[in-house]
């Protein structure tokens, strides 16, 4: 290993993470130790996404081995890109090596990771050694022996989560001031309006709008270029009489959600927001509204990454329904909210609960590949415990006539090597904030109780 390029030593993790990565050091090298391999094989057996992911990385070793013929492995296989696979710089490809003798089978696996990237360390005095690992504790340990280590960082949406697009923005008291010319149109019961785009207003489409005080109005943009925007006044569904199956508004940024979710021009929607903010609650409503009043959809699907917060509570019996239903916490809890008709008794409660129930359909993750939904609701909660691998492939399960809202919260995440700019939630929001079919609403008001607010703050 000759040059001036780094030489980025992988964790199994990283290769877990995203089978891909091997390929997105651009120029650099790329080095695996023996241990990284013993584990590959451990995880390999399964049908979870870790263990898909295992078997993909063995595919891509193998191919670039079976590339080079079986030779030249001491001197490094080329990283040429793999079908699907795009580099950020064209041309520039790098090498891929292997430790060269077994691991010597004693201690931790990590210290045995260790022992490989400082003894390649010490055989290339004149190259940049960098271990790569999602794995906190192993970054320490490295920099206590004077390794330089980093995250993997390839699949980051952004740098700081606080730069994350919040779905909505506030206009300035003189917003029609500087828009003299604007052009307003009523059509179908809706108002709209054509307004010149200032270099200021960075607007995306779907995004809220809203001008405060006395002169209150709220907006949407529907359409958006580098001249004019094309804006709608949004319902107002805090009043009783623009409730959404029983549910008003309780504050700006919730009446923001429900037009989007109400509205089927929007295929896909985005909840991001604290615990008791209303993410589930408005995503049932309006979902139950267009399946059994509209009858815009045929169902309901909802799922949630399995992740527990406390001690694993093991196999459970039943169906996958059934499975599912200790998770499902959250879609018990707003039913009893959204089914509770004023008359009927505990019979017509529990008749319209039956009702209800027979629309909504409990599904898992772990069997969401290969499906596609055709008119279909899909709720996808807890979302921050995705990858973005893992949000692709539930994303690409949409039929004609499928709409798919993910709610999460970010500061909530139970998933090992997930950060807030690495989730697939945080994920999704920045890559669909472009295209006209989606929106996002960040929630930032709880609405439980005072209690909740006051622990959500002071806790």
């Amino acid at each position: 290993m000759t040059g001036s390029k780094r030489i980025y030593a992988l964790d199994t993790n990283v290769l877990l993470h995203d089978p891909t990565s091997l390929f997105r050091f651009e120029e650099h090298d790329v080095f695996i130790p023996m241990t990284v391999l013993e584990e590959l094989d451990e995880k390999k057996k399964g049908a979870s996404e870790v263990s898909r992911n295992g078997r993909q990385v063995s595919r891509f070793l193998n191919e670039l081995i079976e590339r080079g013929n079986g030779h030249g492995i001491s001197n490094g296989l080329e990283l040429t890109n793999p079908q699907g696979v795009t580099l950020k710089r064209g041309g520039a490809v790098g090498r891929l090596y292997f430790q060269q003798r077994t691991s010597n089978g004693h201690g931790k696996a990590d210290n045995q990771i260790l022992s490989s990237v400082i003894e390649l360390r010490d055989q290339n005095p004149e190259r940049s050694v960098i271990l790569v690992t999602k794995d906190i504790n192993l970054r320490i340990k490295a920099k206590i022996y004077g390794i330089d280590a980093e995250d993997y960082e390839n699949d980051r949406a952004l740098d700081d989560f606080a730069l994350l697009y919040t779905g909505s923005t506030e206009l300035p008291e003189n917003f029609w001031d500087k828009h003299p010319e604007v052009q307003s149109w009523n059509e179908r019961g809706r108002t709209f309006y054509k307004v010149d785009r200032r270099e200021d207003e960075d607007w995306y489409p779907q995004q809220c709008l809203f001008l405060p005080g006395e002169n209150s109005v709220e907006l949407r943009v529907l359409h958006v270029d580098e001249q004019r925007a094309t804006l709608v006044l949004l319902d107002d569904h805090s009043h009783s009489n623009h409730s959404v199956w029983g549910i008003a508004a309780r504050n700006r940024e919730q009446n923001f959600a429900l037009n989007v979710l109400m509205d089927p021009d929007v295929d896909f929607v985005t909840l991001l927001g604290t615990a008791g903010t209303g993410k589930t609650l408005l995503a049932l409503a309006a979902g139950l509204a267009q399946v059994m009043d509209q009858q815009r959809y045929r169902e309901i699907i909802m799922t949630r990454a399995t992740v527990s917060v406390g001690e694993d509570i093991g196999f459970l019996p039943g169906t996958e329904e059934e499975k599912m239903t200790p998770w499902m916490g959250a879609l018990t809890d707003n039913l009893e909210v959204l089914a509770n008709p004023e008359e009927g008794g505990s019979w017509g409660r529990q008749a319209t609960n039956d009702l209800l129930a027979s629309r909504i359909k409990i599904r898992s993750l772990n069997f969401m590949r290969g499906r596609t939904f055709l008119s279909r609701y899909l709720i996808i909660d807890e979302a921050q415990n995705l990858t973005p691998k893992q949000m692709k492939t539930l994303i690409t399960r949409a039929g004609p006539g499928t709409k798919i809202v993910c709610l999460g919260n970010v500061e909530q995440i139970d998933t090992p090597y997930l950060t807030e700019t690495t989730s697939g939630l945080t994920y999704a929001v920045d890559r669909f904030k472009h295209w006209s079919h989606s929106a996002h609403i960040t929630l930032r008001r709880g609405e439980r109780s005072r209690l909740a607010d006051f622990a959500s703050e002071a806790l």
